[in-house]
């Protein structure tokens, strides 16, 4: 184990173990308020959760550092398979929250296979398109995983939770484009996926977005929140921007936020960033985002370095999944899109979320590891 953890990105390591601690502490001051005046719960109840949600998170991180990413080659397809099942049978055992069945109940606490989910294919993507590299001169062989995950992505659609599907969606998108495929079927793909967009604009306007729900079309009116302040599309958004705007340059002070006050709804969750910065004001909210991009680019960094096709797509995945988790957020919450319900890496509290995010930073540690150890033996 000594010698797996000297191989280690150590830079990786440590921003995001400096990440993960400073969430929890954003958790409990951000949960507290509403953990206490809202459902009676102890001021601790989220911070406690989320420190449980980590423990088992650091086992899975450990497990995935030792086992070689060789072996995922005879798991990938069965736990593609289990995604598939257990994403299906959310349809008739699910336990709905926030408008979304999309969660199942074990004891006091919930697991969302849609999650998971995002993981398993970044794993799925790069297992297939690894074994059949000298086979990417098949059509078919090309298009056969991105049907799978089609499939994958209506299920969560359907929940409805659809800014997880457009999630998994994207990341599948983004691995494709890290596929090394002839030039004249990367084109006809491009044709493709824009007719695909196209259509969906088009279905959007042609429609009104009638198959959608009321919350979900409120979420497409995110412009002038404050205008709409007594209304549900615009309550959020505009507590977001007074968040901002109290937090100033050097902030109220850790503890000191008003938003969290059953202002800002969900505060440690979607929101969680507005707190930060209520608290510690704009300069620790860039220092936060250019956090971001240093992990970024130390996965990319890493997958650069990969010695095969396999871990280099499991590092694009894992920069996609983080990528896109930050974008979408981010914007959400400074009202640049429509809110997704997409939390924000290392700082949001959840419990799937939470393993999923440090088997991820695993995924990447692991190829850094192979990375090292061939270089070693150079």
């Amino acid at each position: 184990m000594k010698k797996l953890f000297s191989r280690l990105d150590k830079p990786l390591l440590i921003v995001t173990i400096i990440f993960f601690i400073f969430g929890l502490i954003m958790i409990l001051s951000a949960s507290s308020m509403e953990s206490f005046m809202r459902y009676n719960y102890s001021l601790y109840h989220y911070f406690i959760r989320q420190a449980i949600f980590l423990a088992v998170g650091l086992i899975a991180f450990l497990f995935i550092l030792i086992l070689p990413t060789k072996n995922y080659k005879k798991i990938a397809n069965f736990l593609i398979f289990v995604v598939l099942i257990s994403l299906a049978g959310l349809l008739i055992y699910g336990h709905s929250a926030n408008n979304a069945n999309s969660w199942y109940t074990i004891g006091p606490f919930s697991i969302q296979p849609s999650e998971f989910a995002k993981i398993i294919v970044i794993i799925y993507l790069a297992v297939y398109y690894d074994k059949n590299r000298n086979n990417l001169d098949n059509q078919w062989n090309i298009i056969k995983p991105i049907l799978l995950v089609i499939i994958i992505c209506l299920l969560v659609a359907i929940q409805p939770d659809m800014g997880t599907s457009a999630i998994i969606a994207l990341i599948t998108l983004m691995v494709f484009y890290a596929v090394p495929i002839n030039k004249k079927y990367r084109n006809i793909f491009n044709k493709i996926f824009i007719g695909a967009i196209l259509m969906i604009g088009v279905i959007l306007i042609t429609t009104g977005g009638k198959f959608l729900q009321s919350y979900q079309l409120e979420r497409f009116n995110f412009i002038d929140p404050c205008e709409r302040y007594q209304e549900d599309s615009g309550y959020q958004l505009c507590n977001s921007f007074i968040a901002f705007k109290n937090g100033g340059i050097k902030g109220q002070g850790i503890g000191g936020s008003t938003q969290k006050y059953l202002y800002l709804p969900e505060s440690y969750t979607d929101f969680i960033f507005p707190i930060v910065v209520e608290e510690w004001g704009l300069f620790v909210g860039i220092i936060i985002i250019f956090s971001y991009l240093f992990v970024l680019f130390r996965i990319v960094k890493v997958a650069r370095g990969a010695t095969n096709l396999r871990n280099s797509l499991i590092c694009y995945g894992v920069f996609s999944y983080l990528l896109l988790h930050i974008m979408v957020n981010l914007m959400g919450v400074m009202g640049m899109i429509p809110l997704t319900g997409v939390p924000l890496p290392f700082l949001s509290y959840g419990g799937s979320y939470a393993i999923c995010l440090m088997i991820a930073v695993g995924l990447v540690e692991r190829v850094a590891i192979e990375n090292n150890k061939k270089n070693s033996k150079l």
